[in-house]
């Protein structure tokens, strides 16, 4: 520690710390505009200025440490006066200007501006409003040039679209308009602006904060809600430990689909007169014809009686339901026991099945664990980074900004994919490898570290199986050499990122739904726990492997049990002592066979031999392989119910609809991609006549038999840790103390452990084990009648299948019609444009259907290959993608199918 006087009183200051910054911790708040946390103190304002003695200019505190015996004068006449000074020369120089800067005028007291007449002769230049992005304003009539907007941009988030131009003037990119530059509207800067320059278009003030959660992607950042009457006009982050404040725009800009006009207020039941049709699914103008308005004891008695009957005349094995990744801990908790005891089946699943199943079998087979091993924000400890088979800058964008801060510390990344995205930018190694030959690239990394002599020996003998005579003569096979031109990266290269990983002191491997969405994917994640267990890149801080999850509650709802063949914190439902648990917790026996998941009971549906359904919050009508498939299976069931919050394509053929409950309009608990238990709290009340999703699921498990009287998810959440180990230490009461707590947490005192494995894997023999693999390609390649390749996936401004980010007015103005990308070599061949004309269409025909929509040049895709977008009802890329699965995870293989393309007709509105 350091001692100074401040003001004739002796302080202390940490070594490091600034002069400002010891001055706030001792209760002195000095003014500051350029200077904010976690944004350096770039020390250009000189609103913070104090007087040192012994020195003759005043010095910007933000930037100054002190000096053991330093005299600081804060309050001494001539620091007041030059403070003062300062803003009111910065008010009259801005005279649009507001927020901070207005308070720190009232604290300092600012006269009435003797600038105004220098102004008045030597006029600032005049500027008007930029207006023209749809979420952001930019007045550059109230800027002063502090330059937070362009720290916040290029060393926060790290997009590097805010500069200076001329003598200091705030430009995007090279001087576009705002809404013609390369901005991804994170927010970052409007966040960061002290004076109101940069303003969201829908500002508006609040009556009342509620600290609460983002509802989209896997990484769980913590928001507070600003609410006036009943409607959100407003979002900021706040600093939690997935997102320390910062946002992506779906965060802080796509808020107001709870009060869209599309919004579900009454129950509804169908029409007799209006039989199904799957036709319909997509068709928003036939759907209000095909119901009618009902009470909810009637919709209730409906829904319920419809379950009832069919269990009754069929069996249990008849019903099945859908849970949501969307929901909360609570609702996904008591949906599975609502199957499982009411129903009488294990034929429950969710969107998991759709995107990580694949990674979770790997993941249970060969470490025990289906969760991550280390937080997203552990790339701060990492040497190398290795990120497969995912697009975080568009799908998880507050992960990829930590991801490019590491880099800029020193970090290593090494992008690996066959689309070429935003993250190369920033990676010292880009492996574009050809779609669908993942185990040949990863099994020649796998031949390097073996034959290289890299494996670390002392971890394997100690922690892992499997690494024996037969899985070392499996990799022959993989040598670089041999697979480079299959895989379409050079061999020289794929021997230096396997040596890379395996030398790190810590590397870290992250992955998405490119690797898990293939008939391969289990194989694909078998590869990298491999690499990981040989390394010994695992256990540590800065380790590890994290598949990153899409949606914001999959890890939370996989825990919770809502998944055929396992019951919560994945206990085996064929375990004769595992169900035997839970019966005595819940008071009755649980069925023993496994279920079906989501593809098999689409399929049951179809057959005939499931006959009826209960979904809360999922949508299969569009999420699902082959739509008409899967919408002729929806369509055939005798009953099915759905619980969601519009009338979605599966809604539209359903039998009763409940009107059911927004993400904030809901008090519950969500896990995120890092383990991490968070609060969610209701900012809004849902409109009309909607109800709460848990209450409906637990007034659902009343009328079909079960004894059940929960009084809210506090009393389902005591439940839950009575079920769940992993969860066992972490109350409700704790969670409304500290909002999130990372679990495995077995004591009510533990910090929990944001790092797992770190010296022993919850196997039987506490053990992991590697496995060789074989090569297989994808269930259907290209050949004469559909020569190239089609992949899916999702996009920076939508969401899943756009049911809620479709209704955000910002976020469906910035994209607001689907599209499909090619390279420009292929618009060239095809003679295709790209924009948003007729002239600019592309019709893409797989053998399961087609679609038209407009084109989009991207030079990172490879020749003879498309990505779309798979969120556009009026283009659903779903009709075209191929159900076939997994053998072990039975999750569709979306990322790979073989497609024909062609220049189209005019695509269809929005």
């Amino acid at each position: 520690m350091i001692h100074f006087t401040l003001d004739g009183r002796t302080i202390e200051a940490q070594e490091g710390e600034t002069i400002f910054a010891a001055a706030r911790r001792h209760g002195v708040e000095l003014p500051h505009l350029c200077h904010q946390q976690g944004l350096g103190a770039p020390g250009n304002c000189r609103a913070c200025v104090v007087e040192i003695e012994g020195e003759r200019t005043l010095a910007p505190s933000c930037c100054r440490t002190p000096r053991a015996g330093m005299a600081v004068h804060a309050m001494s006449e001539r620091a007041q006066a030059a403070r003062r000074g300062i803003i009111e020369l910065l008010r009259a120089e801005a005279p649009a200007a507001t927020g901070e800067l207005d308070h720190w005028a009232t604290v300092v007291g600012t006269r009435p501006s003797h600038f105004a007449a220098h102004f008045a002769v030597s006029p600032a230049p005049s500027f008007s409003p930029d207006t023209s992005h749809p979420a952001i304003v930019f007045d550059a009539a109230a800027c002063i040039h502090c330059t937070r907007c362009l720290i916040a941009c290029r060393e926060v988030q790290t997009n590097d679209v805010i500069g200076l131009a001329a003598r200091g003037q705030i430009v995007f990119d090279a001087g576009a308009p705002m809404g013609e530059s390369s901005c991804v509207a994170c927010g970052e800067c409007v966040a960061a602006c002290p004076t109101g320059a940069l303003q969201s278009s829908q500002h508006a003030d609040a009556e009342k904060l509620v600290a609460s959660l983002c509802p989209y992607c896997g990484v769980g950042c913590q928001v507070t809600y600003r609410v006036t009457g009943n409607t959100i006009v407003g979002v900021d982050g706040r600093d939690g430990p997935a997102n320390a404040g910062r946002l992506c725009v779906k965060g802080r800009y796509g808020y107001d689909y709870p009060q869209h006009p599309d919004r579900l207020t009454t129950p509804l039941i169908r029409r007799t007169d209006a039989p199904k049709d799957a036709r319909l699914a997509g068709d928003k103008a036939g759907w209000r014809n095909q119901f009618r308005e009902a009470s909810w004891e009637e919709a209730l008695t409906c829904a319920a009686g419809g379950l009832n009957r069919i269990k009754a005349a069929h069996g249990p094995a008849a019903l099945a339901g859908f849970g949501s990744a969307k929901g909360s801990n609570e609702e996904a908790y008591l949906f599975q026991k609502l199957v499982r005891l009411g129903f009488g089946s294990n034929n429950v699943d969710h969107c998991t099945r759709l995107c990580h199943a694949s990674s979770v079998a790997a993941l249970l087979e060969g470490i025990g664990s289906g969760a991550v091993s280390n937080p997203v924000r552990d790339v701060d400890h990492a040497d190398v980074i290795i990120v497969i088979g995912a697009n975080p800058v568009a799908n998880h964008p507050v992960a990829a900004s930590f991801m490019k801060n590491a880099v800029r510390r020193g970090a290593k990344l090494v992008v690996i994919d066959p689309r070429v995205g935003e993250l190369a930018r920033d990676a010292t190694h880009v492996l574009q490898f050809k779609a669908d030959s993942d185990v040949l690239l990863l099994g020649s990394l796998l031949h390097v570290i073996v034959f290289e002599g890299l494996v670390n020996e002392t971890f394997v003998a100690a922690r892992v199986d499997g690494f024996d005579a037969a899985f070392r003569e499996n990799l022959k096979q993989y040598a670089p050499e041999a697979v480079a031109a299959a895989v379409g990266v050079p061999a020289e290269t794929l021997r230096a990122v396997a040596r890379l990983y395996a030398t790190a002191r810590a590397a870290m491997i992250f992955w998405g739904m490119g690797i898990s969405q293939h008939t391969h994917g289990t194989d694909n994640v078998r590869c990298l726990i491999a690499l990981a267990l040989l390394t010994g890149q695992i256990g540590r801080p800065g380790t590890g492997l994290h598949p990153l999850r899409g949606q914001n509650n999959v890890q939370g709802a996989s825990d919770a049990g809502l998944i055929p063949m396992m019951l919560p914190d994945y206990q085996r439902v064929a375990d004769p002592a595992v169900r035997a648990r839970f019966a005595e917790l819940w008071g009755a026996p649980l069925p023993a066979t496994p279920g079906l998941t989501v593809t098999e009971i689409i399929a049951a549906a179809k057959a005939g031999t499931i006959r009826g359904m209960y979904i809360v919050g999922e949508n299969p009508a569009m999420s699902d392989p082959d739509l008409n498939h899967a919408r002729a299976g929806l369509a055939r069931l005798d009953h099915l119910v759905v619980q969601d919050i519009f009338l979605t394509e599966t809604a539209a053929l359903a039998d009763v609809i409940l009107p059911a409950s927004a993400f904030a309009e809901k008090t519950g608990s969500f896990t995120n991609t890092d383990r991490t238990v968070q609060l969610g709290r209701a900012a809004l009340e849902p409109p009309g006549m909607a109800r709460q999703d848990l209450e409906l699921i637990e007034e659902m498990g009343r009328r079909i038999g079960l004894a059940w009287n929960y009084g809210g998810p506090a009393a389902v959440f005591e439940e839950m840790r009575q079920a769940m180990p992993s969860i066992a230490g972490i109350s409700w009461q704790r969670l409304e103390r500290e909002d999130a707590v990372t679990y495995p947490c077995p004591s009510a005192d533990g910090p929990g452990h944001p790092i797992i494995f770190t010296e022993n894997f919850p196997t039987a023999n506490s053990r992991g084990r590697v496995f060789p693999v074989s090569y297989r390609p994808a269930a259907e390649t290209p050949d004469a009648d559909y020569p190239w390749v089609l992949i899916t996936g999702r996009q920076l401004e939508h969401w899943h299948t756009g049911a809620m980010t479709r209704r955000a007015t910002v976020l469906d103005a910035l994209e607001p019609l689907p599209y499909i990308n090619l390279h420009p070599d292929d618009l060239a061949e095809l003679k295709i444009g790209a924009g948003d004309t007729a002239n600019f269409a592309v019709k893409l025909i797989t053998r399961r259907g087609e679609l038209v929509a407009t084109a989009r040049i991207d030079a990172g895709l490879p020749r003879r290959t498309v990505f779309m977008p798979f969120c556009y009802v009026e283009a659903a890329a779903n009709l075209l993608t191929n159900p076939a699965i997994d053998p072990f995870g039975k999750i569709p293989e979306y990322k790979y199918c073989a497609v024909r393309v062609e220049a189209g007709n005019r695509p269809p509105a929005a």
